[in-house]
């Protein structure tokens, strides 16, 4: 008999329903609300940029570009799309595997953007140690230095 992965969660309190692993992980991810304006565009440009790798598509950096030229205070929407698009190409190059973007259109966050909105909210703070030892953390000793640099930069954009 097969159990269903539901039927593994342990009891949830009184009066609470029991979620499955998924919906409990979905539950405890940030939504795109809960973010300011400007990390809210550089998720959008982080998601057609992971589109257009994971394509090949170039309208994907069309839309990157426009949707940028449309954010609203966005003084230097070429720029903003540059270091985003830095930003995906060192952490492609430094990790073990693909990093995992969401359709643009999409409320949640999967986990690598999660991080990704973190580094970038620890950047915009201006936390030096704080932002080192979460890279560390997002992408091993791999291209550290790189990817501080970049989300420096993105951050300040």
């Amino acid at each position: 008999m097969t159990q269903n992965a539901c039927d593994s969660v342990p009891a949830a309190e009184a009066g609470q329903p029991r979620l499955c692993p998924l919906q409990a992980a979905l539950a405890t991810r940030p939504c795109v609300e809960s973010y300011d304006d400007f990390c809210r565009v550089a998720l959008s440009l982080f998601r057609f940029i992971g589109a257009a790798y994971a394509t090949g598509a170039s309208d994907c950096w069309e839309a990157a570009y426009r949707y940028a030229d449309e954010a609203p205070g966005v003084a230097d929407s070429p720029l903003l799309v540059a270091r985003a698009a830095a930003l995906v190409r060192i952490l492609r190059n430094g990790r073990p595997c693909e990093l995992c973007f969401m359709p643009p259109s999409c409320r949640r966050l999967s986990k690598d953007e999660a991080e990704l909105m973190r580094l970038l909210a620890v950047a915009r703070r201006n936390q030096p140690g704080e932002l080192e030892s979460i890279v560390c953390q997002f992408v091993g000793g791999a291209n550290e230095i790189a990817t501080t640099r970049a989300v420096n930069a993105l951050a300040v954009c």
